[in-house]
């Protein structure tokens, strides 16, 4: 294992992270000159920071081993998250740490749980930094670092299968260089697409560019505490449904449709996206057949928030946590779901899950043709018993991690309810949960020991479990 090359390849990535902080000290400078000095103080702390490690880490690394990759994935996560809490202090928005880091790992991970309110009236730099936080990191900033790694002499495959440990596409192109930039011009056009689709539909620009930025990352942060129950407009409920889709299916199919000109039936011929729209189609029907004809909420607001939890975005445009028991559990039960593998969604991935029916059922035949020969297949590829069992094992950790994950949150005071809600809005990346942390509350008056539990639950959930376990094995450390 090269430490001082993973040492370097973190540094230059804190580097980047410092220089973004100085975009939203130009926002306020444009807008009202708050937090200023702020933001730049930050961004200087937070550059110097990452110019010591690359002093420290010597020169760039000629080669990275899968190791190193993984290595840096984690640990880049958790360092990011830490010192993307620097600007919400040293602005005074949140004077408490652990609070800051809560809203720094929450925005970094996408997954827009908040412990802040007032959202109206704080500056516009601060709504700023915590929208481009969900933005950077909805593709991840590691990939941004491959796009640029072989420019400062770093290889980055290693770095792109780390971060993508999941059942994905194959890459778009034949050099993951190459791969990583493509996923940033997609990427940024669906967002530019998104804020030009808000403005027009009766945003103001500022309120469109934040908004583009979370719903792209399907990561739900608002520049407004009523979230989108701020805008009643239909229209533009009905683009941020259309773009919370649109985020929640994987990029490269995205691509693959762009050079059919955007096909349809490119779309369609995928399974994983025909089983990710059927799914979102019957929990719109089941829950508004509960909800819509009891005249308990509107349709829109039905299918608003329906499709927000189930790409795991966050958005909402009423109190679901007042909706019927039944419904409620099925909101709870699709952020397990989540989007499709290679989105900028959070929970288990439609892939996955659909996977293990087949696998489930492959069982069940096994029973009544015990001599038979049963493959499971995705569309016409035969899966392997290999990639069958990494699903179990995978589906296994990551309910082991949401039932310890809630526990603990019951063993710092937190009632039953909101402790398993919001366990698992966290380690899904949903964020609001039900209970004393749903849509219309805030993760603030949780206690300090259990945001930390969440914190960590977070950034689980960004690595896909497989990438923090396999820091925790010994032969993983030894050369």
């Amino acid at each position: 294992m090269h430490l001082r090359g993973v040492i370097w390849t973190i540094g230059i990535l804190v580097a980047l992270y410092g220089c973004s902080m100085m975009i939203p000290a130009l926002v306020a400078l444009y807008y009202d000159a708050g937090h200023l000095v702020e933001f730049l103080e930050a961004g200087a702390i937070v550059i110097i920071l990452g110019w010591l490690m690359m002093r420290y880490g010597g020169k760039a690394p000629e080669q990275l081993s899968h190791r190193d990759g993984f290595l840096i994935v984690a640990l880049a996560w958790l360092i990011l998250a830490l010192l993307g809490a620097v600007p919400f202090v040293t602005t005074g928005t949140l004077p408490s740490v652990v609070d800051a880091m809560f809203e720094s790992t929450s925005g970094l991970t996408t997954t827009g749980a908040t412990v802040l309110s007032g959202l109206d009236n704080l500056p516009h730099s601060i709504l700023f930094w915590r929208s481009m936080q969900e933005w950077l990191g909805g593709m991840g900033i590691i990939v941004l670092a491959v796009a640029v790694m072989p420019l400062l002499g770093v290889g980055g495959m290693q770095l792109f299968k780390a971060e993508t440990p999941g059942p994905v596409k194959d890459k778009l192109t034949a050099r993951v260089t190459e791969t990583a930039k493509l996923l940033w011009y997609l990427y940024l056009g669906m967002t530019i697409a998104c804020g030009l689709a808000y403005w027009a539909a009766g945003m103001t620009p500022f309120d469109a560019i934040n908004h583009a930025m979370c719903t792209i990352a399907i990561g739900g942060f608002s520049t407004h505490d009523a979230s989108f129950g701020f805008y009643h407009g239909i229209p533009l409920q009905l683009v941020a449904i259309l773009f919370m889709i649109l985020a929640g299916v994987s990029f490269t199919l995205h691509f693959a449709a762009a050079l059919r000109g955007f096909s349809l039936s490119a779309y369609f011929q995928d399974e994983e996206f025909r089983t990710y729209i059927l799914w979102i189609i019957v929990l719109v029907v089941v829950i508004s057949a509960m909800i819509v004809w009891t005249g308990q909420d509107e349709a829109i607001h039905v299918v608003f928030n329906v499709v927000s939890i189930a790409t795991t975005t966050g958005f909402a445009v009423s109190d679901y946590s007042l909706w019927p028991p039944g419904a409620t559990m099925l909101l709870l039960m699709t952020m397990f779901v989540g989007a499709c593998a290679g989105s900028t969604g959070g929970g288990m991935k439609v892939v996955r899950i659909l996977l293990l029916f087949r696998q489930g059922m492959r069982e069940i035949h096994r029973l009544v043709h015990p001599h038979g020969i049963i493959h499971v297949k995705m569309g016409r590829q035969r899966i392997s018993s290999n990639v069958t069992e990494a699903l179990w094992g995978f589906a296994v950790l990551f309910l082991v991690c949401y039932i310890i994950i809630a526990m603990l949150l019951a063993f710092t005071g937190v009632d039953m309810v909101t402790s398993f809600t919001a366990a698992a809005a966290c380690i899904t990346n949903t964020g609001p949960g039900f209970g004393q942390v749903g849509p219309a509350s805030t993760y603030a008056d949780l206690p300090e020991m259990a945001k930390g539990v969440l914190i960590f639950g977070m950034v689980l959930g960004r690595l896909e479990i497989y990438t923090f376990f396999v820091l925790l094995v010994p032969e993983f450390w030894r050369d």
